[in-house]
């Protein structure tokens, strides 16, 4: 690196094998629209997820066209919605415990794990390190970084909210993947993009995702 040259750093996504791939879709496009760098980690269960919910065959040997074509389509599933480059995206293999963000001395500015499966969130909070997803977030908490966890299950059981609760009490945010509706939402896309920002709203990075609360009753759209 030449002096004076800014080190990339980047905020690590992590998509677990949860339903919910559009906001995981919707964060990324929106952390690349602020100028942000990101490195993407896919877990092997997700990979299924993202079948299901989208079509698309997530591959390590062809993720730049995979993911492009991911991050293009809109929440309702129509492709090429949105037109989003992804130069500044670094993938890594969700089996790659050798990856830079597996180590505290890789430069990060936190970590968000959207959408966080109730197995990964056990993971997460026991510290298992069972693929780099999970060993990610582990060094994450470990060197005092942002960990955002944007739950998405529904009901939760005892003990995965006994989990919960230990991942804010080692500093993590929780963030259930829950829309509202005062922003005015009419599409599909509008509920996603809701929890997107407030995904982003943790991290501190700037966004217009959503209309704000400012105050005043009726200020969204109303039906006829």
């Amino acid at each position: 690196m030449n002096p004076g040259e800014t080190r990339r750093k980047p905020w690590i996504v992590g998509v677990s094998g949860a339903s919910g791939t559009p906001y995981a879709a919707a964060v990324l496009r929106a952390l690349l629209a602020a100028g942000e760098s990101v490195d993407l980690v896919v877990s092997r269960a997700s990979r299924l997820t993202v079948l299901d919910e989208t079509g698309i065959a997530f591959r390590d040997a062809h993720w730049q066209d995979d993911l492009h074509e991911w991050l293009g389509r809109g929440a309702d599933g129509k492709p090429g919605t949105f037109d989003v480059p992804v130069d500044d995206v670094r993938y890594w293999s969700p089996g790659d415990l050798a990856a830079g963000p597996s180590s505290g001395s890789y430069p990060t500015k936190g970590m968000l794990i959207v959408p966080a499966s109730t197995a990964c969130v056990a993971g997460v909070a026991l510290g298992l390190s069972k693929d780099l997803l999970q060993r990610s977030a582990s060094v994450t908490l470990k060197e005092g970084r942002r960990l955002v966890v944007c739950v998405r299950e529904t009901p939760l059981n005892g003990q995965t909210l006994k989990h919960l609760v230990s991942l804010d009490e080692a500093g993590a945010v929780v963030l259930p993947a829950s829309p509202a509706f005062y922003a005015g939402a009419t599409h599909i896309q509008d509920l996603v993009d809701f929890v997107a920002g407030r995904v982003l709203d943790a991290a501190g990075v700037p966004h217009s995702l959503y209309r704000r609360w400012e105050g005043e009753l009726g200020s969204g759209p109303r039906g006829d």
